[in-house]
């Protein structure tokens, strides 16, 4: 089975208990919590992984850290399975998945926007509204500086890139001007 399918697997069985137990924002955070500490402390994601070190140890140290970060018993629980099944190197995989169908559930699109320079919060609030129109659903904004794109902005929405930037401007011209 693809790492894909694996991960889609525990997503949406994760989000499945999320729902019975009325928790898809609770079990969400912590699924992210471990996917951020996993991804920060790669000595650790290696360690739970390995095979050669023992599944007592490695549940012990899951259990601690679970203590350490107040986990949910859902959430000990999944953590436990994923362990147990040999699955802790899908957990980021599993994170962006949760996030994907709780958001398609709850009628929410995630939006990235890179800018130039820093937005106002009126236009960040602008954007959003155009955003929230065009697409029918509430529509949650990251926003970044990025002075690289010289000028202007760009947005990231459902796999698209909408580029308005002066740097890619300038590239699409140096293209044209190279092709003659």
């Amino acid at each position: 089975m693809s790492n894909s399918a694996i991960s889609i697997r525990y997503a949406r069985a994760l989000l499945k208990l999320a729902e019975e137990n009325k928790q898809i924002d609770q079990l969400g955070s912590e699924l992210a919590t471990m996917a951020g500490l996993l991804d920060r402390e790669d000595f650790l994601r290696q360690l739970l992984d390995s095979p050669t070190f023992s599944q007592q140890k490695k549940s012990a140290i899951l259990h601690d850290i679970a203590e350490a970060l107040d986990l949910s018993t859902q959430m000990r629980s999944f953590f436990g399975l994923l362990l147990d099944k040999g699955r802790m190197s899908f957990v980021r995989q599993i994170d962006i998945n949760y996030r994907r169908f709780a958001d398609e559930q709850s009628g929410i699109i995630r939006a990235n926007i890179r800018a130039a320079s820093k937005l106002t919060k009126e236009r960040i609030e602008a954007i959003r509204k155009g955003l929230e129109q065009q697409t029918g659903k509430k529509v949650m904004l990251n926003v970044e500086k990025d002075a690289a794109l010289i000028g202007g902005l760009q947005a990231e929405m459902g796999g698209k890139l909408f580029d308005g930037s002066v740097k890619s401007q300038l590239k699409r011209m140096a293209n044209t001007l190279a092709k003659g």
